[in-house]
């Protein structure tokens, strides 16, 4: 499952070496432009979340990853020879719609075989091992350009991967969907999933909240490469700074499936989110007293990084929770509307770059602020309490 997921994080953060060589040869008019090869590669995982669910129920998660991780490796080909920027852009979009199935199905498989804060503990063991790919991708994309000298060859580095996971799939993963739990696609059937999903106000709430945390976060990767190369003139160790960044969120998935059977995922998330918007205070600060520079950017960047590790698995399992009989469904659409909000803001916030920090910084700042109303509303007012899965309830504690 991390390897699924990690197709995603490779198709991103391999990139980021090479956009400014790109921008280059497609002679883009405005420096901006080069983060779309980033965004549309998003905006097409949003889109796609909204297919899989239904897809999976009925026909198993398995068949329809292999179809999918095909059409990955297709579009990575014709990303690699495409000749004009908008086919470039169009053909990422639909490389993101077809990767976007291995975080859907990722998710249900997990539902399937794992409830409660020990879906929380298997989602931050994967999410560890998944972080390592932001950590080396950046680092390999710049190796491939070491070693051809040329940026076409990252797309077909992409490709290579897909075929690779589309082999693992095809033999060794099992079909988890019990034969009686596959659902014809009927749309009166999807509808009314999606409105048990969009009205279960908890499940939705801490979806909105994981978005409005995703988004500053893509945001960040969308324009790390102008950071570091055009602000901070610091091209020979970015990849360095991002791995180190990276690196926190992993350190964060590690601990958090260490701690969240003893705490619960509430606690550990909400106490995450609190600092994030500490930290993210100072930053815009900082910021607004222009005290940043590129030691000062990555001492608070990576604490903000860290939390996100903390929230992005328990945030993910609680709105999961309510959905076992329809995991494929509810995983697809909370996934389209965590992705399309995150993508939406994170665009927003990327495209707001000016040649400084600050945009970032009240990016951060308010999606934060943003996402811990969100539990708010979705927790009725309660904080820091904690869920026990029981064999037929749920009893809520409340924090004493």
């Amino acid at each position: 499952m991390a390897s699924l997921m990690s197709l995603n994080a490779l198709a991103i953060d391999i990139m980021l070496p090479a956009l400014g060589l790109i921008s280059d040869d497609f002679r883009l008019p405005e420096t901006n432009d080069r983060q779309w090869i980033i965004t549309s590669y998003i905006y097409g995982m949003a889109m796609g979340s909204i297919l899989y669910g239904s897809l999976a129920d009925r026909y198993g998660r398995k068949p329809v990853l292999l179809v999918t991780a095909a059409i990955y490796i297709i579009f990575g080909v014709l990303c690699a020879f495409a000749w004009d920027y908008d086919l470039l852009l169009i053909a990422r979009f639909i490389q993101g719609l077809a990767a976007s199935a291995m975080g859907v199905l990722a998710n249900s498989i997990i539902r399937d075989r794992y409830e409660g804060d020990a879906m929380a503990r298997t989602m931050s063991t994967i999410m560890m091992v998944f972080m390592i790919v932001p950590i080396i991708a950046p680092m390999l994309g710049q190796f491939v350009l070491f070693a051809t000298g040329d940026w076409h060859a990252i797309f077909l580095v992409l490709s290579l991967s897909g075929i690779a996971l589309f082999l693992w799939v095809m033999i060794r993963l099992p079909e988890t969907l019990h034969p009686d739990d596959k659902t014809p696609i009927n749309p009166a059937s999807i509808g009314a999933a999606w409105y048990q999903v969009l009205f279960h106000r908890n499940a939705f709430g801490h979806v909105m909240a994981s978005g409005l945390m995703m988004g500053p976060l893509f945001a960040y990767i969308a324009t790390a490469q102008q950071i570091f190369f055009d602000i901070f003139d610091a091209a020979d160790i970015f990849v360095y700074i991002f791995a180190l960044n990276a690196g926190a969120m992993s350190v964060a998935s590690f601990a958090n499936s260490r701690i969240v059977t003893r705490f619960g995922a509430r606690r550990v998330s909400q106490s995450a989110l609190v600092f994030f918007i500490v930290v993210s205070c100072v930053h815009f600060g900082m910021a607004m007293a222009g005290w940043i520079n590129i030691w000062t950017f990555t001492a608070l960047l990576v604490p903000s990084m860290a939390m996100v590790g903390f929230t992005g698995a328990n945030f993910s399992s609680i709105a999961m929770q309510p959905f076992g009989k329809v995991a494929g469904v509810a995983s697809s659409f909370q996934n389209f509307a965590r992705t399309g909000l995150s993508s939406a803001i994170g665009a927003a916030i990327g495209l707001q770059f000016d040649g400084t920090v600050l945009p970032l910084a009240l990016g951060f700042l308010i999606c934060g602020i943003g996402s811990l109303l969100m539990i708010f509303w979705a927790e009725n007012g309660r904080l820091f309490r904690r869920v026990h899965i029981g064999a037929t309830q749920i009893d809520l504690v409340a924090n004493q």
